[in-house]
């Protein structure tokens, strides 16, 4: 590439902006499903430990819970709490009709089996998506609960306008969170999908044909502005602290931005759109919830009103 690029700036896709009009939204309709189903969305947070970031995250989905409307509520166990009370509760949870959303805050202390207490959670309350039934539906293209950051990923792509299908999307990361699962989200879509990952021999050579390069690894300034398609849609999802105490992703956003197409920052991209995702679960959980509750209803209605009737 010769030509002289100097000048252009990739259009930052503002994940803030884009979380609020989905979170507007929200907060417009839940009025009128409360008044059509007599209760509200409902979102239980459970948090263990004292960790400084979980608690900051743990508070940030229950103020953008509360925020549309939603009754959010956290339960803080402290990190010495054994694996089977958690369960226990998650099992109280599971069975209450009013509860739509169950969400527990990783990672937990290391005495806890994490891949227990997530499959612990009931398939219909697992608004993070990562319960092992949910997965299966994912990745055989049946109704399951979609994991936040890749539905958001999917979103933001989507806020530029530009067509997914028949687009060369490669994703750097092949973690069972945001790696794998935006990679089937992507084929979907009808994308033409790589998986690549920090081990993969020439990685440039695989990110240079990605009209979509989704970014995932963790690792500061993984990807330099000429691993870069000129014109690509780059979607950067790690988050780190570097030497300085800054947050920044796996893209060196300054250089990249003069050779990208669209580009999401680091903060503001990504992370709140896995907020508004997570609010969209639970919206779509109590959805579910409410309708069948609904019909079971109507159908014993049904049921005793025949019986009256043949008395």
């Amino acid at each position: 590439m010769n030509e002289d690029n100097s000048d252009h700036m990739a259009q930052i896709i503002d994940g803030k902006a884009l979380a609020t009009r989905i979170r507007e939204k929200m907060k417009d309709r839940i009025p009128q499903l409360e008044a059509q189903y007599g209760r509200r969305p409902s979102l239980y947070v459970i948090l263990v430990g004292e960790d400084p970031g979980s608690r900051i995250y743990v508070r940030n989905k229950i103020n953008a819970a509360t925020s549309v409307g939603m009754d959010a509520r956290l339960i803080h166990f402290d990190d010495d709490v054994s694996e089977s009370d958690l369960l226990n509760l998650i099992h109280v949870l599971n069975e209450d009709p009013l509860v739509d959303g169950i969400l527990v805050q990783l990672p937990l202390p290391a005495h806890m089996n994490e891949e227990r207490v997530v499959d612990a959670i009931a398939k219909d309350k697992d608004v993070d998506g990562f319960h092992a039934l949910n997965v299966g539906a994912l990745w055989q293209g049946t109704h399951g609960i979609t994991p936040c950051t890749p539905k958001g990923i999917i979103q933001l792509i989507m806020s530029t306008g530009i067509p997914i299908a028949g687009k060369i999307a490669v994703v750097v990361g092949r973690s069972n969170i945001v790696g794998k699962p935006v990679a089937k989200l992507l084929l979907d879509e009808n994308a033409t999908v790589i998986i690549t990952h920090t081990r993969t021999p020439d990685l440039k050579a695989m990110t240079t044909q990605a009209d979509i390069l989704v970014v995932a690894v963790g690792k500061e300034r993984l990807i330099t502005a000429d691993m870069i398609k000129p014109g690509a849609v780059v979607i950067d999802v790690g988050i780190t602290r570097n030497a300085d105490g800054k947050l920044v992703g796996d893209v060196d956003f300054e250089a990249a931005r003069k050779v990208a197409g669209y580009i999401t920052p680091v903060p503001g991209g990504v992370g709140p759109l896995t907020i508004a995702m997570l609010l969209k679960n639970t919206m779509e959980c109590f959805l579910n919830h409410a309708e069948t509750h609904s019909r079971v209803s109507k159908l014993w209605t049904t049921i005793i009103n025949a019986r009256i009737g043949s008395k």
